[in-house]
C-alpha cells in the first residue's frame, strides 16, 4: 500500500481556522472512507497557543454542525513539516507568506491558499474570527466546508496513484 497523503492546515494561532479546517476535512475524509489514505493535521505560524485546545466558539460551532474538535491541540508549524506533508494549506495570504519564508529549499510540499479549492466563495481568504462574534465562526465554517469538498476533489485528481478509491466515489 502506498504512503498516505498528508495535509496540513495552517493559520496564525492554530485555535480557530486551521483546527476548524482540520476537523471538517478529517470528517469528510472519514465519510469518504479514505481515513486510511489521507492524514490530516493543523498548526499555526505563531507560538502563542501551543498545547491549547481550539477556541470555545469554534468548538461550539463545530459541535452544532456535527464535528468534534475536542481532541485537537495547537502547535506551531516547523520547517520539518515541509518534508512530512504533501500539501500545506494556508488560511490567508499572510499565513502563505509566512510559510514561504520558513520553507526549506527543495522541499516536496505543495503550499496553497485554502480557498483556491472553494467553489463560488465570496472571498479568497478565510477571515480570522478570533476578535469577532459567533457569526464570524459560522461564516468560517461555511467557507471551510466548501473548500474542504473542493480539496478532497483536488486530492482525488492530483494523487490518483496514491488514492485508491476501491469503488467509492466522492
Amino acid at each position: 500500500m502506498s504512503q498516505p497523503i498528508k495535509v496540513l492546515f495552517v493559520c496564525l494561532g492554530n485555535i480557530c481556522r486551521s483546527p476548524t479546517a482540520h476537523g471538517v476535512f478529517e470528517s469528510m475524509v472519514r465519510q469518504a472512507g479514505l481515513d486510511d489514505q489521507i492524514e490530516v493535521d493543523s498548526s499555526g505560524t505563531g507560538d502563542w497557543h501551543i498545547g491549547l485546545p481550539p477556541d470555545k466558539r469554534a468548538v461550539a460551532e463545530a459541535k452544532g454542525r456535527g464535528y468534534d474538535l475536542s481532541q485537537l491541540r495547537a502547535r506551531q508549524v516547523s520547517p520539518d513539516d515541509f518534508e512530512q506533508f504533501d500539501l500545506i494549506v494556508a488560511m490567508d495570504r499572510r499565513n502563505l507568506s509566512d510559510l514561504r519564508a520558513i520553507r526549506p529549499p527543495s522541499t516536496r510540499a505543495e503550499v496553497r491558499l485554502f480557498l483556491e479549492f472553494a467553489e463560488n466563495a465570496e472571498v479568497d481568504e478565510v477571515p480570522d474570527p478570533y476578535f469577532g462574534g459567533a457569526d464570524g465562526f459560522s461564516f468560517v465554517f461555511d467557507l471551510v466546508e466548501s473548500a474542504s469538498r473542493g480539496l478532497l476533489e483536488h486530492i482525488h485528481q492530483a494523487y490518483p496513484e496514491r488514492l485508491k478509491m476501491r469503488g467509492r466515489s466522492l
